[in-house]
């Protein structure tokens, strides 16, 4: 390291280690030593603090290779560390999971207006912490004793760059770390590594290389959906049904585990119509409610961006255009959806509307301030959407979120609805949960009476299902299984802990056709059971995903070792239905 202030100044050595530049090395001292007070007290385990100290090396390395002072470098980063860790346990706070290099790589303005919704307040701590910081650094900056030069920043920047790489592919990311709500310096160092390697391998999502000639879908292929029309038998002039594709939240017949005592008539909620219960395969479990919305939506994948999906909504939005609202919507139908949260979350908005959702209505347009409100809320707030676009005539296809059973169920949740509820006698979680089952299948009921005394000549199909399992379905299926084992059966996409139901209700009305409602359905066919059984003719798109959904009997993503959904993908590309992936 060469010292300040020796060359020109005609002075000994001594004058340099002034006032002034001992206040810099303490600063730098300082700096160093915060940086790892912050991180011993975040990270834990030897892996992870090594791990995240090496992420400390490679930080200060990158800032040194275009400012060689150290106390700017460590100043800098002790700085992004901290805003780091505070915005992880912000999203974990939300969402359950920590921070990754994929927040980074895909960064718009949906992400900046949901949080500022979320915190309306946070504007003025960030501008006085931005007035704060530019003093503070101009005084380390004038005070830092110490150049560091550049072939050592780029040589100890090697160094780092490898040693963490060869961590993260040495010991994976296990399942379960990023919704532990710790390490976060480490988890992000070592999914940035993972991400890189994933975006330079099969790109944002998996897709057979370009064919020549372009495939074909059934019937034709078009340039994009703005210009694909409704197919040759879609007379709009057709009275069809009103439909309602209604997620209900966490929810899963629950003696498919063993040992767990229901209410009587429990499980009568879960068929349909026809008095069959069909199962419904998620490609969620415990959480991520957001996979199972881009599959019902899309007709797609989640699985198709691999380590990528957690962040499918707002990769897709704008780029996939190809969806069930849209197929609907040039059949004449008029398109709505009751989102439960702000609409600016994982760009919901953007991506449903990209999608043909022509009225989006978020929480703040029903007017409310909290995401969990009583079933009859929303079915309330669905009524009154069909009132408004009742005196249309135009049939309307509604997406309809629940969110009462959403976790956790160690509170009871507004027991006032249940005043004369009696414990089946499971676990005080497991029995909360199915307290507010029971209240679901109650409101759903009045729902739908509703529907019967108000709209005696609208028929209606109501299309249920439950997005994924809750946290607590891994303790009711396999109440002894370590963590290691569990994790494995996650990651194997063990069907026990991904199926849920799907059910098909009627309201003056006797589906078209209810060949596509398999027995078991994988959660991306959803879309063609609904079409068929509401009398829609297929559009290209769809008529060729049907064809794949026979041949492999309700499984999309792994049926030929995801050979299908490759191929599928590629053809949605060619015919600009899937655009910049």
């Amino acid at each position: 390291m060469a010292e300040a202030g020796e060359a020109g100044t005609g002075r000994e050595a001594g004058p340099v280690w002034g006032w002034r530049n001992r206040i810099g090395l303490a600063c730098v001292v300082a700096l160093q030593l915060g940086a790892l007070y912050v991180l011993f007290t975040t990270e834990y385990g030897p892996f992870a603090i090594t791990l995240s100290l090496l992420a400390w090396l490679f930080a200060n390395c990158l800032v040194l290779v275009f400012l060689p002072r150290p106390g700017i470098a460590a100043a800098l980063c002790l700085l992004a560390t901290v805003v780091l860790i505070a915005l992880s346990r912000f999203k974990f706070d939300i969402l359950q999971l920590s921070l990754t290099f994929l927040d980074f790589l895909i960064i718009d303005r949906d992400t900046f207006s949901f949080l500022l919704s979320v915190f309306p307040r946070l504007k003025l701590p960030l501008l006085f912490a931005v007035i704060t910081a530019v003093p503070m650094l101009w005084l380390i900056w004038r005070t830092d004793p110490f150049r560091i030069p550049r072939k050592v920043s780029l040589a100890l920047l090697a160094f780092a760059t490898v040693a963490i790489s060869a961590m993260a592919i040495a010991k994976p990311e296990q399942p379960w770390e990023p919704f532990q709500g710790v390490n976060h310096i480490s988890n992000l160092a070592r999914s940035g590594v993972v991400s890189v390697s994933r975006l330079t391998s099969t790109g944002w999502i998996e897709a057979d290389p370009p064919a020549q000639p372009p495939l074909p879908l059934a019937r034709g292929a078009h340039a994009s959906t703005a210009t694909l029309p409704p197919p040759a038998d879609c007379d709009t002039t057709v009275k069809r049904p009103h439909i309602i594709m209604m997620l209900d939240e966490s929810s899963f017949d629950v003696t498919a585990a063993p040992g767990i005592k229901v209410p009587s008539g429990y499980t009568d909620y879960f068929k349909s119509a026809d008095g069959k219960q069909r199962t419904f395969v998620a490609e969620a479990t415990g959480g991520p409610t957001w996979y199972t919305e881009f599959n019902v939506v899309t007709g797609l994948s989640a699985r198709s961006f691999g380590d990528l999906k957690f962040y499918v909504t707002r990769i897709a939005a704008g780029r996939v255009t190809r969806g069930l609202p849209g197929a609907l919507q040039r059949c004449g139908y008029q398109t709505v959806s009751l989102y439960p949260t702000y609409g600016d979350f994982l760009s919901a908005r953007t991506f449903q509307k990209a999608l043909g959702v022509e009225e989006f209505i978020d929480m703040a347009d029903m007017g409310v301030n909290e995401d969990m409100q009583p079933d009859s809320f929303y079915f309330d707030q669905a009524l009154k959407a069909f009132s408004r676009h009742a005196p249309s005539r135009a049939p309307v296809f509604m997406f309809l979120y629940l969110t009462a059973n959403h976790f956790p169920w160690t509170d009871v949740y507004k027991p006032e609805l249940t005043p004369d509820w009696k414990a089946p006698g499971n676990t005080a979680e497991i029995d909360e949960y199915i307290r507010r089952q029971t209240v679901t299948a109650r409101d759903y009921g009045e729902f739908v009476a509703k529907l019967k005394r108000d709209y005696p000549d609208e028929a209606f199909l109501i299309v249920r299902f439950g997005d994924h399992q809750p946290a607590i379905s891994q303790k009711m299926i396999e109440p002894d299984i370590d963590r290691a084992h569990l994790a494995k059966r996650l990651m194997a996409q063990d069907r026990r802990y991904f199926a849920t139901y799907y059910a098909i209700d009627v309201v003056n009305f006797r589906p078209a056709d209810m060949s596509s409602a398999l027995d078991r359905l994988d959660a991306a066919y959803l879309p063609i059971a609904i079409q068929d059984a509401a009398g829609v003719p297929l559009d290209p798109s769809f008529a060729e995903q049907k064809n794949i959904m026979l041949r492999c009997k309700g499984i999309f993503y792994t049926c030929s070792k995801g050979a299908e959904a490759r191929r599928f993908n590629r053809m949605l590309i060619d015919a600009g239905l899937i655009k910049g992936l």
